[in-house]
Parts: C-alpha cells; sequence; structure tokens
C-alpha cells in the first residue's frame, strides 16, 4: 500500500516499492484489463490517468482536456512521448503503439507534482504493459472475426451445396480446404447438443474429423452442429465425441452424391430422432427400414418421374433451386428451411407455391406432402428420368396407390403400426385420426370426441414405440404416413400421371 511522505525512508516515492511485481500481475490471463492498469497507475503516482486512441475516444481512465496538437503528433507516432507544464498541471503523453498500422493510442498522466526520474519510468513501463493489453485485445477480435468469417463461410458452401450448385462450392472451399470436396460423394452428420454447449461440440468435430469435413453450425437449430464429410471414417471419430457428454447425439446419412447433400441432411435429422431413443445415443439413417426401399424401383422411379416432369422444362439451376426449396420446406418449417438455405421465408413460400402450381398440386394435405417427398427423394437418388421433357410419359400406367402394393411394404406397414396395439389408450385409433386431420390436433379431437391435449399426448406416447418423432413433423412423419398408405388406413391422394386430380378408393382398416 502506499504510504504518505511522514512515513518513513522512501515514503517520498510509494509508487516504486515492488511496481515492477505488481505491473507484472496485470499481465495475468485473469487480470488483463486496460482499465485496473489505468487505475493502479493513478493511485501509485496520486494522478489523474487517461487511455485514449488518436481519435479522442476514451479506452481506460478519465477523460481530461489535452493539446489536440501534441495528442495528435504523439498517438500519430511523430513523436514518441511528451512532457507538457500547464500552469501547475504536470501532463506526461506516451504513446502505446498496438497496431502494425495506423495511428496508436496515447497514455496521459496528469498530477500536481512534476515527474521525477522513478515517476516517468513508471508511466513509460506502464505504457508498455498497456501496448501488450491493447494487442492482446486486438488480437482477441481480430480472432473472433476471422472465426465468424470462417464460419459464415462453411455456411455459405453448405448453401450452395443445399441448391446442387457443386462447382461454385467447389471454388469457395478450395481456399481454406484444398481437396475437401474434390470427390464426388460424402456424408452428413446431425450433432446436437444443447445450445450453449454447442460451440465447444462444433470445436471438438472439427478436431476430431482432422480438418476434413464441412463442419458447420446449423443456423436454423440452435443445439445442431452439420458435419459434411467424404471420410469413410468421420462417423466413427464423431461418435467418439458423444464419450463423456451427457445429452449429445449423433445422426448419419448413407453416403450420397454432393449434388443430394439436401436429402443427405434430412436423412441425418432423421437418423437423429431415432438416436434420440438408443441407449448409445447414435443412428445411421441405413440402420432401418424404410418404405421406398420396399415399393418396386421401376415403378417408383416412373411414378416420380411423372409427378415432377413439369419441372423438367426449366433451366438446371432453377429446377434444382426450387426442388431444393420443396424438399427443406417439406421437411421443416418456412422459417427453419429459409434459415438453412440462407434466404427469406418469404423466397420459400414463394418457390414451394410454384412447385405446387407446376405439379397441380395442393402442399396443405399431410399424404399429399409424404406423397410429393417421396417422388422428391426417388427423383434425388437416381436422377430426373426425362430431363429433356421429350419421352413419352412413364407414369401413364403407373398410379401411387400402386406403389403400395408389394406384400413386403404392407408387412412393414403393419409391423410398425403394430407396435402400438400393445397399449390399452388405443394409440393407433388417435394417431390414425391425427394423421387424417392433417396433423391438427384439434379437429382429431372433434373427430374423436376427446380433448386435443389427449390427442398430443397420445401422439407423443406413440413416439418413442415407433421411434419416431411426429409432433415435430419431417420425415419420421410422413414414413408414418406412408405406413398408413401402405395399410389402407388413410386415403391416398391423387398426384401425378394417371390418377391426378382423383382419389384412389379408400381402404380403410
Amino acid at each position: 500500500m502506499a504510504g504518505r511522505a511522514d512515513e518513513g525512508p522512501g515514503a517520498e516515492e510509494p509508487y516504486a516499492i515492488d511496481w515492477a511485481g505488481q505491473l507484472l500481475d496485470h499481465l495475468r490471463p485473469a487480470a488483463r484489463d486496460p482499465h485496473r492498469v489505468a487505475g493502479w497507475l493513478g493511485q501509485a503516482l496520486r494522478a489523474t490517468v487517461c487511455l485514449q486512441d488518436a481519435h479522442g475516444r476514451l479506452l481506460a481512465g478519465e477523460p481530461m482536456p489535452l493539446d489536440a496538437a501534441v495528442l495528435a503528433d504523439v498517438g500519430g507516432g511523430r513523436i514518441s512521448s511528451a512532457a507538457l507544464d500547464d500552469g501547475g498541471r504536470h501532463v506526461r503523453m506516451v504513446e502505446v503503439r498496438h497496431r502494425e498500422q495506423g495511428a496508436g493510442a496515447v497514455l496521459a498522466v496528469v498530477r500536481g507534482e512534476p515527474f521525477d526520474r522513478r515517476a516517468a519510468e513508471l508511466v513509460n513501463r506502464a505504457a508498455g504493459v498497456l501496448e501488450l493489453l491493447l494487442r492482446d485485445r486486438e488480437l482477441t477480435h481480430a480472432g473472433r472475426r476471422l472465426r465468424r468469417a470462417t464460419a459464415d463461410l462453411r455456411l455459405a458452401i453448405l448453401q450452395l451445396l443445399m441448391v446442387e450448385d457443386i462447382v461454385s462450392a467447389r471454388r469457395v472451399a478450395a481456399g481454406l480446404w484444398p481437396g475437401l470436396l474434390e470427390g464426388d460423394t460424402a456424408r452428413v452428420y446431425v450433432v446436437e447438443s444443447a445450445p450453449a454447449e454447442r460451440d465447444a461440440l462444433a470445436d471438438a468435430c472439427a478436431g476430431a474429423t482432422d480438418g476434413q469435413a464441412l463442419v458447420v453450425r446449423c443456423p436454423a437449430m440452435d443445439g445442431h452442429v452439420i458435419v459434411v464429410s467424404p471420410e469413410p471414417t468421420a462417423g466413427q471419430r464423431l461418435r467418439s465425441l458423444l464419450d463423456g457428454r451427457a445429452g449429445v447425439f449423433l445422426g448419419g446419412s448413407l453416403r450420397q452424391r454432393l449434388a443430394r447433400t439436401a436429402t443427405a441432411y434430412g436423412q441425418a435429422v432423421s437418423a437423429l430422432a431415432v438416436a434420440r431413443f438408443r441407449p448409445d445415443r447414435t443412428a445411421v439413417y441405413a440402420e432401418r427400414t424404410h418404405p421406398e426401399s420396399l415399393m418396386d424401383p421401376v415403378a417408383l422411379h416412373a411414378w416420380s418421374a411423372g409427378v415432377l416432369r413439369p419441372l423438367d422444362t426449366l433451366a438446371h439451376h432453377t429446377r434444382a433451386e426450387l426442388l431444393a426449396t420443396t424438399r427443406l420446406g417439406l421437411e421443416f418449417t418456412a422459417v427453419s428451411a429459409a434459415k438453412v438455405l440462407g434466404v427469406s421465408r418469404n423466397t420459400v413460400r414463394a418457390r414451394m407455391d410454384r412447385v405446387e402450381t407446376l405439379i397441380g398440386t395442393d402442399f396443405s394435405g399431410l399424404t399429399t406432402r409424404a406423397a410429393v417427398r417421396l417422388a422428391l427423394n426417388s427423383e434425388a437418388a437416381r436422377g430426373p428420368y426425362d430431363p429433356d421433357g421429350t419421352a413419352p410419359g412413364p407414369s401413364a400406367g403407373v398410379r401411387l396407390g400402386d406403389l403400395f402394393a408389394p406384400p413386403a411394404l404392407r408387412g412393414w406397414g403393419g409391423e410398425l403400426l403394430g407396435r402400438l396395439d400393445g397399449d390399452g389408450r388405443d394409440l393407433r385409433r388417435t394417431l390414425r385420426a391425427w394423421l387424417a386431420a392433417d396433423a391438427n390436433a384439434e379437429r382429431a379431437a372433434r373427430e374423436l370426441g376427446v380433448h386435443a391435449q389427449t390427442v398430443r399426448e397420445h401422439v407423443r406416447a406413440a413416439e418413442p414405440v415407433l421411434e419416431r418423432q411426429l409432433l415435430a413433423g419431417g420425415s419420421d412423419l410422413y414414413e408414418v404416413v406412408l405406413a398408413h398408405l401402405a395399410c389402407g388406413a388413410l386415403t391416398v391422394p391423387g398426384l401425378g400421371g394417371a390418377n391426378r386430380g382423383q382419389l384412389d378408393s379408400a381402404v380403410h382398416e
């Protein structure tokens, strides 16, 4: 503690008592604060201290009037320091250079007593400490800006992949991640954690994949990290991150062409829903049977081509943009899809409205949305049937109802929905009514004569039994719709080719 002038030998220089050690103490990570240094210096010298930049902006200490010309000379680097005697005020200004280029800051100290050698030295040493602190702050801010710019760049690459602009995505990625997208295929993973832990998890994902993956903080879901990796060992590496991390889940897609990144993303989200019900908290899309794999592939592709044929005359980039937007719009809300694609929600709705008009359907019906998603996934898996739009209509003899004819598909649907039969609340009946009401709990409740909250509780209770998320919508919900269509529990919508505009006959359990 500083002593008074009458307190013994050396008391006339209280700032000389271990000031070097005290200054060094301000460089500790927990104590790096220019305000603390300014306060300490003012107390040590019984002075007023001001740290400001060349534009007069206060950085630490207290504001004070200073000679503008001298301030400009010191801050601009023309002189390193200046001492002024202004009518009883003794002023000392020292340059604090913390940037490679441009004007630096100025440390100004004003006291009633003249500056002796030790006081002047203390000001200079304090300026050196402040220079280190300000440089550290600049580097920290620059690092944050760089990380933010890098994150924005990763997101931009993902958005280009989502709309099948592979050439542009490779060009953008080549500068920072050479070779990352040179291959034609990749897997997409979605890792979920609490939102507060996502930044640390994203860094861990980047470290686990050794820079051989595109790691993106999902713009739509605060707890999600999206990983696009061509490496075959990426899934195993990401699984290792779950050890010791409670509440972290991992979902992965099939290996897909880069042009199918949007499809792979939907698969990863679907697998993530399954992972929430598994003890190891991981799942891969291929680990469970999906209805389209049980359909006649020729008939499925022909029907899908017929549904999407009106889009075949569009320019490739326009067609890809519309289909990618519709695919995401069917999986997620318009707001979430817009965030993933980097467009406005009105743009998402406008694109989906255009697709509705072109294929002559209405996305308001749940079974229709499930059918359109089936067509989109089939088209994405095998490519457009007739990109030039010149071949005869391949779906002339194929109706959507025909796709549900294979016994294996009916068996799959029966097995899946049969899991609900053991519950005495008749979850199966509630779920069917809820789906028939386009997932509207109030309408389903009126049909069943129960409260809407009861419908929601029954649907929520069905989720762990089916290992699928239903209330959140998306691919899991559409699979359960297809299971009901395969079992004849819902009306097959008229969509595509011969049956566009008319309904197949309804068959109920």
